[in-house]
Formats: structure tokens, sequence, C-alpha cells
């Protein structure tokens, strides 16, 4: 199989470079980047043919630069997507709606058979309970957070793709997805300059922790895994995707502060977060708490069942292994995971 891959140097798509690199049914990738590792990387960069694309760039030739590329592909894995700069609305938009948009214009003028889409657990709307949610739960997103005010607006490209019916589309919906190697990365991205990574590896005075928070994660080679059977078997529609388990502060406390965790009012947490964003010195907006806070429990009996998927780490696990990345300021080559001065 030839298989494309946009956005195949972050996070996600590093995990799934290293899957196809074990794998002997994708005999070729292709990987798509706004910024592509330099001539000659290392594993698992060495695996992809690359080609530097900025698919949320203002230039009306994008899109017939992708059919291009995707051009007699058996399928396609969009992964792209930006978190940062939080504070630039329309430039959050133009690559995670209208890229997404694009290549799904550009999938279908290169009559690819199939495209595996990165949906997420931002794009549901709130179900602040327990109770697992399958893939029939609404996405309508969070109306305050802009990462799922576009997921739940990629959703609806979706949609409209589906009902062309050029496209067989695959949609995966994963939990928070962490790997070591990433941990430089979630760093800068959420952390910000006001908390010392290296004090990650257990040395918190106490966790501070939102009352009521719970989370679920799943570490990055379990969900590359979960991207190879879609692409192999070519599943069409929605997959829950998340490491077995709950996460709860107690989880969180026992990592990073020898147990010792303070509960804290959701409206202060949300007001600190809030003035830190405003001042620029917290990387990301209070939309995220309010996410987290109302994200549904997924229910992941549908890729059990029809991917077969397994995963072999726990969302503590998942965690625990993201935040022993942060206290090493691990990263990769690739341009998104390298660490500064790197």
């Amino acid at each position: 199989m030839r298989v494309v891959v946009v956005g195949a140097s972050g996070n996600v798509g590093t995990a799934v470079l290293r899957r196809f690199a074990q794998d002997s049914t994708v005999t070729s990738v292709v990987g798509v980047a706004r910024r592509a590792p330099r001539e000659r990387p290392p594993a698992p960069y060495d695996v992809a043919t690359w080609v530097a694309c900025d698919v949320g760039a203002d230039d009306e030739q994008v899109t017939a630069a992708l059919a291009d590329v995707f051009a007699g592909a058996d399928a396609v894995v969009h992964l792209a997507w930006a978190i940062q700069p939080s504070h630039d609305r329309d430039r959050l938009r133009a690559t995670n709606v209208v890229g997404t948009q694009r290549v799904v214009e550009a999938a279908e003028r290169a009559r690819v058979p199939h495209l595996v889409v990165a949906s997420s657990v931002g794009a549901y709307s709130p179900s602040p309970g327990d109770a697992p949610r399958d893939e029939t739960w609404p996405t309508d997103g969070v109306p305050s957070s802009s990462y799922s005010v576009d997921k739940a607006a990629v959703e609806a490209v979706l949609d409209r793709a589906d009902e062309r019916g050029d496209l067989v589309i695959a949609r995966l919906r994963p939990a928070l997805v962490f790997q070591h190697d990433a941990g430089h990365e979630i760093a800068r991205y959420f952390l910000g300059p006001l908390v010392p990574q290296r004090v990650l590896d257990g040395r918190v005075p106490v966790l501070p922790w939102p009352h009521g928070l719970r989370l679920q994660a799943v570490q990055a080679d379990d969900l590359a895994d979960a991207y190879r059977e879609a692409v192999v078997r070519q599943v069409r529609g929605p997959f829950n995707l998340a490491g077995p388990g709950i996460v709860r502060g107690p989880d969180v406390a026992a990592l990073v502060s020898g147990a010792r965790l303070r509960d804290v009012p959701v409206r202060l947490a949300r007001a600190a977060v809030s003035v830190g964003w405003r001042a620029r010195v917290v990387p990301v907006g209070p939309g995220w708490l309010d996410m987290a806070m109302s994200a549904p429990v997924l229910d992941t009996t549908r890729a059990e069942r029809e991917l077969d998927w397994r995963p072999r780490r726990s969302g503590v696990q998942a965690v625990h292994e993201v935040l022993t990345g942060i206290a090493a300021g691990a990263g990769t080559v690739s341009p998104p995971l390298r660490p500064r001065g790197r």
C-alpha cells in the first residue's frame, strides 16, 4: 500500500511512522508537513519521502498541490493540527478547518479510495459524568474551547464529504495522546515558562487539581496501532480510542507530588488560567479546562471489535510516560518535537 500522511512530523505522526516502518503491508510512505525534517533524517522519519506543504497557507494552489501528492495513494492519513499560537484564532482555523477541507477536496480530486482523519474526544458535546459514551454521542463541541469548536467543524466537513460519497472516510477520536518523545512539545504547548519542567519528576510540593476533573489518555504507539488497522482494513466511520482506566487527581499526584493533592474549585482554576493566558504566560486559554471538565468518557468497544485494537498501556501509564519526557526535555529531530537548542 502507498500511504500519504499529512502532518507526519508531529506527536501522532511520529508514532504512525514508527508503526508503518514495521509493516510490510505499507510499502510506500509520503510524509507531508509544514516543516519537513532535514534531508536523510534518522528513524522513524527515514521511512517516508517528504513533501513540504502548509495546508493552512493563504494560497489558492494548496489543494491542487496536495492532489498531486495524493495521486496514486491507497490511503491518506490526515493528522495536521495547530494548537499554537492560541491567541491567533484566524490562523488556527485556517490550519485546522480550512486545511482539513483542502485535504478532503484534494483526496476527492486525486480519487483516493480511503481517508483517515484525526478527530478527537474534543469534538463531542458535554457529558460530565462517568457514563461511557459511544460514537453516536453528538459532536457539537464545547463553545468556549477553540480546539473543540474546530474539531466539531471538522466533523461537519467530513459529514458533507460522506454525503457526496466520493471517499470512504474513517474518523479516529482519541483521548489525550502522550509519549515520552513528545515531552518538550507538550510542555511548550500547555505548561509554559512558569512551570519548571524538571520538577515534574516527583518534586512538585503539592498538585492543585480542579474539583471533579477526570481524564482519559492513550499512549501514542497504541494509537498508531489503531491508525494502521484503520488504513489496512479500509474502515469507515468514527472510532473512540483511549487507554484503559480513568485518570484522576490522586493518580497524577502519585506521579508528581508524592501523592500530595489540593482540591481546587473549578471557578478559581478557570480564573487563574484565564488571567495567565491573557497575560501570555500560560500557553492555552480557559476553554481547555472547560473542555476537559465536560468531555465524555469514551467507550472504545467499536475499536476493540472492528479494529481488534488492544492498547498495551493504561491512561495512567501514558501520563507517566509523558511526565518523564517533560522532566527530561525529551524530543526528536522533527521540527515540531525538537527541543530548543538542538
